[in-house]
């Protein structure tokens, strides 16, 4: 029977620790196996993928037993540096088997928070696809502390996603999908539309043994994802040849069916939360252009009534209302001593500008 053509032509995975790691941690050959397999089945038929593979601190586990002495973000660097490069050896050998190369990533919140290391990363990414190279990304977590970590490995994939405007962005879990738990009996939600919000009657609380992230953090980023126009997948990356399913357009797991995409500056700064370097606050008669809807607004700095923090032109703003109400996002027109000199005057330039403004949906 010939199989379905890709319905997609380029998509980012995002492989949990709990996928590809045992109970004791050690790295599990079979998985990894069968997920280099998928990903080159795809590649044979035009797919290009981006890995994002979670699994570095898991791996180290099963090497390493740090010191006692150590603190907890000590040990953390530890498991991290010597995890990931068993972690990437074992993908590297099983592409190897399939004739294929793969390259790695490692990267922290920072690389984010400024348009060139943005640009520089993106430019990267794209120039391995074109070699049909598969980046294999994770975080630098030997150097990745406190405010410089990743909520965790879904929110980095989320943003390579954006990044790299791709069609899809499939999130492998040890997990079916989404469920809906609301009932007497959970039942696997095939479908959630954009416009959805609360899903958090959906989940119950509980995190992966090794990985930081849960399922609500997944639905979060999918949810934002789909609204900037790019489907995304929650499936079980533990059952054989549930990529290949889901790029073919089967029924696997939970799908967030995207909606008109936006342009790339956006979808950039729509991910910019926790990224920013200072603040706007802005007075109810610039909120009410900013989000009216009815034709594009700038922010001018005549409606801007506080800025805070240091930034220069080009970092990443936080746009606030005056009761402290964050509502939007924008990359700074100027730097934070010009924004403070033009507050509240006419005729200025924009802080923002339109092309690169982000207004957090109601």
């Amino acid at each position: 029977m010939k199989q379905a053509p890709p319905i997609y032509r380029k998509i980012v995975v995002k492989v949990g620790t709990n996928v590809i790691t045992a109970k004791d941690g050690r790295l599990d050959p079979a998985i990894i196996a069968e997920l280099t397999r998928g990903i080159a089945e795809l590649a044979g038929e035009g797919v290009r993928v981006i890995l994002v593979s979670s699994g570095a601190v898991g791996a180290g586990r099963s090497i390493v037993r740090p010191s006692a002495a150590m603190t907890t973000v000590e040990a953390r660097q530890v498991l991290a540096a010597t995890g990931q490069i068993r972690l990437v050896n074992a993908y590297a050998d099983r592409f190897e088997e399939h004739g294929m190369l793969a390259a790695q990533i490692l990267v922290t919140r920072e690389d984010f928070r400024d348009r060139q290391h943005y640009l520089n990363m993106r430019t990267c990414l794209t120039a391995l696809l074109q070699q049909k190279i598969v980046p294999i990304v994770n975080e630098n977590d030997a150097v990745a502390v406190t405010e410089l970590m990743f909520t965790d490995n879904d929110e980095l994939s989320g943003l390579i996603a954006s990044m790299m405007q791709v069609d899809a962005h499939i999130i492998l879990s040890n997990v079916d999908g989404l469920y809906d738990l609301s009932g007497e009996e959970k039942k696997l939600i095939a479908e959630v539309d954009p416009s959805s919000k609360d899903f958090s009657r959906f989940i119950r609380p509980t995190k992966s043994e090794f990985g930081r992230g849960g399922m609500l953090t997944k639905c979060n980023i999918a949810h934002k994802l789909s609204r900037l126009g790019i489907t995304v997948h929650i499936a079980n990356g533990t059952t054989p040849g549930v990529l290949q399913s889901i790029v073919r357009g089967e029924a696997a797991g939970t799908r967030f069916r995207a909606r008109k995409p936006e342009h790339g500056r956006k979808q950039w700064i729509a991910h910019s939360e926790g990224l920013e370097k200072g603040a706007v606050v802005v007075n109810e008669g610039a909120l009410a252009a900013l989000t009216s809807g009815e034709r594009a607004n700038s922010l001018l700095p005549v409606g801007v009534t506080a800025v805070e923090g240091s930034f220069s032109k080009g970092d990443v703003i936080r746009i606030c209302t005056e009761d402290g109400r964050t509502v939007g996002y924008g990359m700074a027109g100027c730097g934070d001593e010009k924004a403070r000199a033009a507050m509240g005057k006419k005729g200025e330039k924009p802080v923002v500008h339109y092309d690169y403004l982000y207004i957090k949906p109601e």
